[in-house]
């Protein structure tokens, strides 16, 4: 077997090769251009929130966050995102599912109807729940009345307007991969017998794992900073419906800039460990 020789570029045709393949000016402006934008618009308020957390010393950061209304309205951040997350998980999967094995009427509009959240102000999503289980009207009234449970004010109504808020996130996460997915492996399933659940189980189910935990974890995180409908919805009662946002809000406007800063330190650090969390499970997805 007779090998073709390999001929390279010399002389000046090597020297046009590497100009080629060295960043022009143009390439090099648009890269500065888009690590100043990310560091005056990210990294420089970050380092300061940090610095500002810590700026009294470790001593005075611990005492800010380990305040009973600190500490609860953290914990309640948490508590209701995660059930919120749960909740989204289980409903967004199901949803993503039919979207895309099914057909029906309204689909079209349905499929769209679901990013109307990344649209509305939070506000008006805060609004809205008011107008709905507020004790002025029927349904409201049946649940305080009827049932004893308090939407307002009160956690079941965080978690409807976290679960509003965060509702495309675990749909938009799964849906991609549904529909690249090979379904002919599903079909063989069940000509061996296997029924509809052991099918999504065990065949389904594997390939959508990263998927989902993904966007639980982006509708885990987009809660943690939920503040617009929470406001409207929980009030601001401590150490009752009083979330970490909140808090935040109402340090900053007593002017008390170290315990705000102390608080959204903690947030953020959540935060940033559920990105990288995200990054971690996209990376090994591709690898």
């Amino acid at each position: 077997m007779t090998q073709i020789p390999l001929s390279y570029p010399t002389g000046q045709g090597a020297v046009a090769v590497k100009r080629a393949q060295a960043p022009s000016f143009g390439a090099w402006g648009l890269r500065f251009i888009a690590l100043t934008y990310l560091g005056a618009f990210i990294l420089v308020p970050l380092i300061v929130i940090q610095v500002q957390g810590v700026r009294f010393g470790l001593d005075v950061f611990w005492q800010s966050i380990t305040r009973p209304e600190a500490t609860s309205a953290i914990l309640l951040s948490l508590y209701t995102s995660a059930i919120m997350a749960a909740l989204n998980t289980v409903i967004g999967t199901l949803t993503a599912y039919v979207l895309v094995r099914y057909r029906f009427p309204g689909k079209r509009l349905f499929n769209m109807l679901i990013d109307l959240p990344f649209a509305i102000p939070t506000l008006v999503i805060g609004v809205m729940l008011v107008l709905l289980y507020g004790p002025q009207t029927p349904i409201g009234r049946f649940f305080d009345t009827t049932l004893d449970i308090q939407i307002l004010f009160a956690v079941p109504g965080i978690v409807l307007a976290l679960l509003l808020v965060g509702y495309p996130f675990v749909i938009r996460a799964v849906q991609p991969v549904l529909l690249q997915m090979d379904f002919s492996q599903t079909e063989a399933a069940q000509t061996i017998g296997a029924s509809a659940w052991t099918t999504f189980w065990r065949v389904i189910f594997p390939a959508l794992r990263p998927a989902i935990v993904t966007g639980a974890l982006l509708s885990f995180a987009r809660s943690l900073g939920e503040f617009g409908s929470i406001i409207v919805v929980a009030g601001n009662i401590p150490m009752r419906s009083q979330m970490g946002t909140v808090y935040v809000y109402t340090q900053v406007e007593a002017g008390n800039l170290q315990a705000a800063s102390s608080v959204s330190m903690v947030l953020l650090l959540i935060a940033f460990g559920v990105t990288v969390g995200i990054d971690l499970l996209k990376w090994r997805r591709h690898a």
